[in-house]
């Protein structure tokens, strides 16, 4: 990483700013995108000369597409992009106005696929783009169906965007994780059981990931890894996703009920 330059965005807090801050770690300068400006401006203070911040809100696509050009003349190069930037608005469809379902799918799929478009010209060869999906992408989630499409979505399109960028010696992966603890999960009475029924994962966590994900090439990575294995196989047998629903809904009851009382005990 020493000496390389990448963008990632959502990077004022939880899985954004754990990548921003390992990558400085690793040697690399990182453009930290979110939209709250003074947050971002003040986590990319700490992070120190390695880090500028560049305020930003993904959903203004004209803004998003200069973005990597601004980067290369602040740093002189680009070598990596982390699409991490991410947006739910949990419960039934019809609980949901049109503009909400509409920011969900800009947010995680629109602005991926135009940040990856305008970053190619300007990538050195054997750079990264990374695409931050979720588990909820590869099987279908209730409660969160359009969050669901945009992240199968992001993953259909990372696949088959690889396959166009090969020939310039750009990688493109994809990260799916479970559920996360950051500020993005949001008030746990809203998450849906079965999404609590996976084990938990840390925004490091996801970080290190990430960082394996480029440093190694590697296509997709789900964590935890019985979980995306789990997720797989019900996307590929419908009716044994149904049959073990009931299990894990009763499980991520529990298990809320034990992150709600750890989160007590720490407070």
């Amino acid at each position: 990483m020493n000496g390389k330059v990448a963008i990632v965005t959502g990077a004022s807090s939880g899985i954004g700013l754990a990548v921003a801050r390992l990558l400085v770690a690793q040697g690399a300068r990182v453009a930290l995108v979110a939209r709250t400006a003074a947050t971002l401006e003040k986590e990319a203070r700490a992070l120190g000369d390695a880090a500028v911040a560049f305020p930003l809100n993904v959903q203004d696509l004209a803004s998003l597409e200069s973005l990597p050009g601004r980067v290369v003349d602040r740093f002189g190069r680009l070598d990596i992009v982390v699409n991490n930037a991410g947006l739910n608005h949990r419960g039934h469809i019809e609980t949901l106005s049109p503009q909400q379902l509409a920011d969900i799918i800009t947010t995680n799929l629109t602005a991926p696929i135009v940040l990856t478009r305008a970053a190619v010209p300007h990538l050195a060869r054997g750079g990264s783009i990374i695409q931050v999906a979720s588990i909820a992408g590869m099987v279908p989630v209730p409660g969160e169906a359009t969050y669901s499409a945009s992240k199968a979505g992001l993953r259909a399109f990372a696949r088959a965007v690889a396959s166009d960028l090969e020939s310039r010696d750009i990688h493109v992966g994809c990260v799916c994780p479970g559920p996360v603890d950051t500020g993005f999960l949001g008030d746990l009475a809203g998450v849906p059981d079965i999404v609590l029924s996976q084990p938990m994962v840390t925004a490091d966590q996801v970080a290190e990931e990430i960082l394996r994900c480029i440093t190694e090439r590697v296509d997709e990575i789900a964590l935890p890894r019985r979980s995306g294995r789990l997720a797989t196989m019900a996307y590929l047998m419908p009716d044994f996703a149904k049959r073990i629903r009931p299990v894990l809904e009763r499980r991520g009851a529990k298990n809320r009920q034990a992150v709600l009382a750890r989160r007590r005990s720490s407070s």
